[in-house]
This record gives C-alpha cells, structure tokens and sequence, in this order.
C-alpha cells in the first residue's frame, strides 16, 4: 500500500472536515475513472486463477483485503460518521450492472457477495452501488449520467441518488473537448431535485490532472479538466462555478419543506408542470418547462409567470421565482495563461539509442511476447528486435522496387526502425487500439536489424474483462518484396528490452540526468533525432498562482519536473465546432466539440 504525498487519504478527507464538507467514499476498489488499470494494480492480473469482477475466489479475496484495509484505516482515525466523522456514505463496485448481465449468475452471486461482505464491515453508514438496478438491500441503488430524474430506486424504503452528475465529459489524445453548458447542467440538477431526488454529486466538480502515468484508455490526456466548475489548475470556471452556486443556495432556501413532505405535481400546459411541497414549515415550487424550442407563459396560484425553453424556476416562497436554470446572472470568464520567460530556457538534448542491447538484462525467444506480459507496465516502452539477412543479389538493390514491412499491432503506438533509422510510426484510438501497419523500408545487402517500438498509452479502464486485453507486437510481422516472395518474421528470434536506455539511466530524476554528456545549444537544432530527452533549468516562478506547460511546440513523449512526473502530452489536432450550439434539449457528450 502507498498512502505517501498526494496518496495521503486519511489526510485528504480530514482536509474535506475541517472545510465542513461531507464524504462519500467509495471504495470500489474497481473505480474506472479513466485511470490507469481502472484503478487496478497491474499484479493484480498475474495472480494464479484470477479472474476480474465476477463470482472468482482470487479476485474476491483480493477486493476485500483491500475493502477491509480502507474501512479498518477511517475506523481507527474515526471518519465514518457513525463515529463523529465526514464520511456519510461509501460504496462497493461501480456501475457493475451493465457487466453483471455480461457475466450472468457468476455476475449476479458476484455482486451479491460484494453487497453483503461491505454491509459486514458495519461502518455505521450506508452502501451504495451505482448503476446496479438489483442491489440487495440494505444498500442503495444509485444512478450515473447527464440526468437522473427518471430514475427511481428498487425499493420505496431507499433515497434517490445521483452519484455522479457528469458536468462534462473526459478528453482523448486526438479527440475534441466536450463541453456542457451550464444552463442543461443547472435544468438537469433542479429536475432531480423536484421530483425528490435528495443526493447529488458532480463528476467532475474538479477534475484537475492525470499526473504521472495513472492516465487509462488508452489515449485518455493528462488534463481531466472535464469542463468542471472548478478547471483543472482549481480556478473558478464561469459562469459555471457561479450558477450552480446560485442554484444550491436556492435549493437550501426551499430546504424545509422539501425535506418535510413529497411534492405535488400539477400540469401547467402540454410540455409544463409544477412541483410543489406545501407544508407547515414552508412552501417552495419548481415551475418546468421541458419545451426545448419556446418560452411559456403559465398560471400558477393565480399568478404569470414566463418560463424560457427547457428550463425550470424556483420559488421558495411559492411566489417569488429566485432563480430560473436558463437565466444566468454570472459573468463569464475566460481563463488566460502568462507566459513566464520559460522561451529564454537553454535547452541541452540527449539522444536516445535505438534498440540499445547494451541496457537492461535482455530477453530472446522466438516469436512474438505480448507487451504488459514483458514490461509489467513498468515502462509505456518496449523494444522488439530481431535481424534480417539480405543477398547481395536482390532485385531491389540494384534499383528495383523497394522493400516494405508490415505490422500488426494490439496497440497502442507503433515506431519502426531499421539499421537505426526510423522508417514510420503509427498509432491506435482509444476506440481501435489495434495498429495495421504498412510501408517502404530501407534494407542493405548483409545484416539488418529491425528495432520495433511498441509504446503504450494507458491501460484499459473499462470493458468487460479488460485485464484479458493485448498489448504490443502481437504479429505476424512480414517483409515484402524480396525476390522469394514475402517473408515472414514473426516467429523468428526476438529480443527485448524494456523501457528506453534513458528510463534504465533514470535522466529524468535530478541525479541521473548529470551522469551522461547533454548536446548544447546550437547542436540541437540540427539533424532532429526522433528519440531524444531534452533538459532546461528555470528559476521558481514568484507568486502562488498554478502553473501550467505549455507543450505547443512539441510531438509526443513524457514530461517530468524535478524527477517528478507530469504525464503524457501528444500534440494532435481534432475538429470541433460549438459556436452555434443551444443548452436546449437532451445533452450527450458528442453535443458540443471544440
């Protein structure tokens, strides 16, 4: 276990306390999350006879060592609520049900078990399961998505809960940036909120960054900004942030009665309606209208009131309108980034070698090893080697066609090099890892040696049985054009070496990057090398605002300040347009792109 620096979880939700805020934990340990494994460790697929997230004695054992250590930790430093605590909830799994109907009564007795061992723990606060229509009682079903309010739970005697209302969308390298206006978000709160829903939780509130690399997917970026009302540097995002506040100040206004009775709902007109809680502590009324075109004018307690389209007001007095969803009263802010002298940075370089076999304790075999198999997910990188023999006499050496290769890959990036050169590269989506790739190589008469760089771009966060998933050249891996034909390579004798020599010289900790000879200057704008780590030294920027890199003028790699890592930065460029783009109507995450 790791609990040190920003692992610290007992420090973590004291800090939530002491700023008079409640937690609900949930525990998973399966979190998806689009984080690296979905939260798993890596070891954990290599246990003898393990089998993820269903009825499996290795996986059961292992999620309630953990569910056990994580309860046994807030009980001793008294967080559950039960004993004076911040922590008001907690839950087991996470949106298993669409899995359990894959796994059928293996799934069923499996989540059954989780229900039951949590309940065991007698934390003295309840257990929720999200996405799990069939949770056993006493815990609760909860719902997951852009709105919640046709959801109810699968027993009278449980409260309706909104775990995760998604105030945006996770971003992928080459993806666009989703973005959900905050006129449908505040619609969607204030629809839960009517009909009695009485937990919400935003995902993401703040999303902030993937550091390191516990980014899933793959292909899922550093950034987690997820359009939050709090941006990933922890920076307001207006009017985002203030609406939703002006929103649950409101709801807090109506609190009395709506704690006190369930509400009345009455029809305004075809597409309008009202809820509304009369009781002796109070009275407070929530005026929809779900047209997503046109304003409406109803009558309500004799009174008119205009309502804009897909929108809802609320009065907490049951006269006075406080606040409307679609009428924002926040200025908006547009976020902009200094720069701070960083261009006048000198810059050294050090060129990585290309299939060094001088590195690492080497592993030969024939044929082709998966990736995660090798590397352990120690290293994104894998090399994969192998030579080829060419006759003096081929057809293309004396100016015939040239030679390609091609490739199959399970993802989830591709370098090709031979003789030290790189001939071409390719990469997956987080939608298709997989990589079929073709294309002109440069062979000599002799010895050539094929050097291919497998990288990996986060592991799998959700699927059913994603830890069954490949990764890495996983063939058949041909040569074409030689006066024989095709020839196929993949079940020659490969080596393979883990990671780059620069990872095994660790150049990206403060120490390790003195013990090789950085290029300076003016060298390193000549012949660009494909692999290279490069350096700079900057002076702590004054002040306390957050700062960011801004890594424009890069490729794709990995970025580390003072030995600790930042993540994974790729520049590629999606096409987005939402200039013309209405809250109105039911939102999804492809709705608005930039």
């Amino acid at each position: 276990y790791n609990f040190e620096g920003r692992y610290d979880l007992v420090r973590f939700i004291k800090t939530a306390q002491k700023a008079g805020l409640f937690v609900h934990l949930r525990i998973g340990p399966y979190i998806c999350g689009e984080w690296n494994f979905g939260g798993f460790p890596v070891w954990l697929k290599y246990v003898p006879g393990i089998s993820f997230r269903t009825d499996n004695e290795p996986f059961k054992a292992a999620m309630q060592g953990f569910t056990e250590k994580i309860v046994g930790m807030m009980k001793s430093e008294e967080l559950f609520a039960s004993q004076g605590g911040p922590i008001i909830l907690s839950q087991i799994e996470n949106e298993y049900g669409p899995e359990e109907k894959e796994f059928g009564a293996a799934g069923k007795s499996y989540s059954d078990w989780a229900a039951k061992m949590a309940v065991g723990l007698d934390t003295g606060v309840p257990w929720v399961m999200c996405k799990q229509e069939d949770a056993p009682d006493p815990v609760i079903n909860a719902c997951n998505g852009f709105y919640c309010d046709a959801f109810t739970p699968n027993s009278p005697s449980k409260p309706t809960m909104w775990t995760e209302a998604w105030t945006g969308w996770f971003t992928e390298f080459g993806g666009t940036i989703r973005k959900r206006p905050v006129e449908d978000l505040s619609f969607a709160v204030a629809r839960f909120v009517q009909k009695g829903g009485s937990f919400i939780n935003y995902y993401m509130y703040h999303g902030g960054t993937n550091f390191g690399r516990t980014a899933g997917g793959p292909f899922i970026t550093t950034s987690y900004d997820y359009d939050a009302p709090l941006d990933e540097y922890g920076l307001a995002r207006e009017p985002k942030y203030g609406h939703l506040k002006e929103l649950h100040r409101t709801i807090k206004l109506c609190e009395p009665a709506l704690v006190s009775v369930d509400p009345t709902v009455t029809s305004l007109g075809s597409m309008q309606e009202a809820h509304v809680y009369r009781s002796p502590s109070g009275c407070a009324a929530f005026l929809a209208n779900y047209n997503s075109n046109s304003h409406a004018k109803v009558v309500f307690d004799n009174e008119h009131y205009s309502l804009p389209p897909w929108s809802i007001s609320i009065l907490p007095d049951c006269k006075t309108v406080v606040y409307n969803t679609a009428t924002v009263g926040v200025q908006t802010s547009q976020m902009q980034m200094w720069s701070n002298g960083a261009s006048s940075m000198m810059w050294e370089r050090y060129d990585e070698e290309v299939g060094s076999l001088a590195a690492a304790p080497l592993l030969t075999t024939s044929g082709l090893l998966e990736q995660l198999n090798v590397t352990r997910d120690t290293s994104d990188y894998l090399w994969y080697m192998t030579s080829v023999d060419v006759s003096p006499s081929e057809k293309f050496l004396q100016g015939g066609k040239p030679l390609s290769l091609s490739v199959q890959s399970a993802g989830h990036a591709l370098h090709i090099f031979i003789n030290g050169q790189l001939q071409g590269s390719a990469s997956g989506t987080r939608e298709d890892k997989r990589i079929s790739y073709k294309g002109n190589v440069n062979l000599r008469a002799g010895t050539n040696k094929i050097s291919l760089l497998s990288v990996a771009c986060g592991l799998p966060n959700i699927g059913v049985h994603y830890e069954t998933w490949n990764t890495g050249v996983n063939g058949p891996v041909v040569l074409h054009g030689l006066d024989e034909g095709s020839r196929d390579l993949t079940w020659q004798t490969w080596t393979y070496q883990v990671g780059l020599k620069g990872e095994q010289m660790n150049l990206n900790s403060l120490e390790g990057a003195s013990s090789v000879e950085w290029m300076q200057g003016s060298l390193i704008a000549q012949n660009q090398m494909p692999l290279a780590w490069y350096r700079a030294y900057f002076d702590t920027p004054s002040g306390d605002e957050p700062l960011a890199l801004d890594m424009g003028s890069m490729g794709k790699g990995q970025i580390w300040i003072n030995g600790q890592s930042i993540g994974r930065y790729s520049l590629a460029y999606a096409t987005g347009d939402c200039k013309d783009y209405s809250y109105t109507g039911s939102f999804r995450a492809t709705k608005c792109q930039a």
